[in-house]
């Protein structure tokens, strides 16, 4: 089984902590980590994006010349693809492109994302994350004494106004509870701070 070490929120050691081996033990499993992230950045896509086709582009009602004699290739209508302000063929239409993975898939995955920061040495266990007032100041001095002035993701048990709020302002930081972590944030974050009872629900949940 890991153990981390427990730090403060000034990172002073006060203790050690042993983490489960089913969920921050695993090997990563690359493969489902890439289903997890495509997955992710699949159902962020608005799909909204829409282009006009011939029927509805403005103008084109009229024939460009009768059908034989001309010596031009038939034409039936000024607004067909090839003809400048002509509609778009094939072209993109409003479409949603989320899809569902497996809830054990999704599980995995968040393990092996655990697992690999875990691995990397870039998973902090903070004894407790609090603010006593609604101070950016209080987490910029946390993320600095914990090495993670970089993109970190914080990791709370529960919803703490004053942390979150705190946080918000601080460029490449984002919090999260245990019930809202997913995969794509864990690796795509630098570093992942989590309060010490946030672990023990996280093994709650996925043991």
């Amino acid at each position: 089984m890991p153990n981390l070490q427990v730090v403060d929120m000034t990172g002073k050691s006060v203790g050690e902590i042993t983490l489960s081996d089913a969920i921050f033990g695993i090997e990563p499993n690359k493969s489902v980590l890439h289903d997890a992230v495509k997955n992710y950045l699949a159902n962020q896509r608005q799909g909204t994006q829409s282009t006009l086709t011939r029927t509805e582009v403005s103008g084109g009602g009229k024939k460009p010349w009768r059908q034989k004699g001309t010596g031009h290739a038939r034409q039936g209508s000024t607004r067909a693809p090839q003809w400048r302000h002509g509609g778009i063929a094939l072209g993109p239409k409003p479409r949603d492109y989320s899809y569902t993975l497996n809830r054990k898939v999704k599980r995995l995955a968040i393990k092996s994302a655990l697992s690999s920061k875990v691995q990397e040495n870039n998973l902090v266990v903070v004894d407790k994350i609090a603010s006593e007032d609604y101070k950016t100041k209080t987490m910029v001095e946390m993320l600095k004494a914990l090495g993670a002035e970089r993109k970190a993701m914080i990791v709370m048990p529960g919803v703490d106004a004053k942390v979150i709020k705190s946080a918000a302002n601080i460029p490449g930081v984002k919090t999260a509870l245990v019930n809202t972590i997913n995969a794509y944030d864990l690796l795509c974050y630098d570093k992942v701070i989590i309060d010490k009872s946030a672990v023990e629900k996280i093994e709650e949940v996925y043991r």
